[in-house]
């Protein structure tokens, strides 16, 4: 084959760049920041959690290039995942991914975590506006409702945990308070689906874990904004842990699902509830959290692991540009 031939493929199949993959940075950089807060409360290893912040920069820069390239050659493929009831709630990943950028930055350069969070925040208030517009005027069956829609609309929740640190303190209870909102309006519709059926398709079953990020992230945000990990910081907890051991009754039937990029979906909401678990131990110290804790840590660094070694080998058996069947 010739190296243009190979090339004109290569493009070609550029139309079909999963939308899921900005999952990633998220999934990267929430256990960065596991792995920062373990440095603060268990003395692990502050190389750690910084180095995968660092490659969390690097991915979402990588993501947002390719995905810039597929807008330009392939713009209809791109607005078929825009309008997927399931794909386009990845697209809340994107400002969430930068986010966390911003929060990886904070000890190094403040300032110019300052400038990358605030339009982050901003665009996900919009992308969170113009899912809820979709939303209200094209209703969707409840077999199209799945977890990923918490992206969106929940990820606001997520702001303060950086822009308080970064003075947007008073912007930072706005977020909150659209985050959580959305959180009470759609977490109803999303069990009563689940619980109702239909079933959720054998790819989607691991974004059921989806479900333990709003909480989890919900405490840590709440800590921020109250000045310490408190009573309502500590009772969204609570939430949190429930919903963690619910999940971790299901990793089995995870693991024997199809691999997806939707995978990416429970590798967040994993390093979330180990970040939480770490703050709300640190505020309230026992002689034996520290066993748990460094449980919830690589078990969280163990999923990150795992779907990234199947995305890889998928990427490297050409699985990963092609059509979704």
């Amino acid at each position: 084959m010739s190296a243009g031939a190979a090339a004109g493929g290569a493009g070609a199949r550029l139309a079909h760049l999963p939308l899921p993959l900005f999952a990633v940075p998220m999934g990267i950089g929430g256990l960065g920041l596991a792995w920062r807060e373990a440095g603060r409360v268990l003395g692990a290893p502050t190389l750690i959690g910084e180095g995968l912040l660092a490659l969390t920069a690097l991915l979402w820069a990588a993501i947002v290039a390719l995905h810039a390239l597929r807008a330009v050659h392939h713009p209809d493929a791109l607005r078929a995942d825009l309008r997927h009831p399931v794909r386009a709630a990845f697209v809340g990943a994107v400002t969430i991914g930068l986010m966390i950028v911003a929060g990886g930055l904070i000890p190094h350069a403040p300032d110019l975590a300052a400038a990358i969070w605030l339009p982050a925040a901003l665009l996900h208030v919009a992308i969170a506006a113009v899912t809820v517009r979709d939303l209200l005027t094209a209703p969707r069956e409840s077999a199209a409702l799945a977890p990923p829609l918490l992206i969106p609309l929940v990820g606001n929740i997520l702001a303060p945990v950086f822009g308080v640190r970064l003075g947007f303190e008073a912007l930072s209870w706005m977020l909150f308070g659209i985050g959580a909102l959305l959180w009470a309006v759609l977490q109803p519709l999303l069990l009563g689906r689940l619980v109702t059926g239909p079933a959720l398709p054998p790819r989607l079953r691991p974004t059921l874990v989806i479900l333990l990020a709003p909480p989890a992230v919900g405490s840590l945000a709440l800590a921020q904004l109250s000045g310490g990990f408190g009573a309502a910081a500590l009772a969204v907890f609570g939430l949190a842990l429930f919903f963690a051991i619910v999940v971790a009754t299901l990793i089995g039937e995870f693991a024997r699902s199809p691999f997806a990029m939707s995978w990416w979906g429970w590798t967040f909401p994993s390093a979330a509830f180990a970040a939480a678990a770490l703050a709300a131990a640190h505020a309230y110290p026992a002689p034996w959290q520290a066993g748990p804790l460094w449980a919830a840590l690589l078990a969280a660094t163990a999923i990150v692991v795992m779907v990234a070694a199947r995305t890889l080998r998928a990427a490297a058996a050409g699985h990963l540009l092609q059509p979704e069947g």
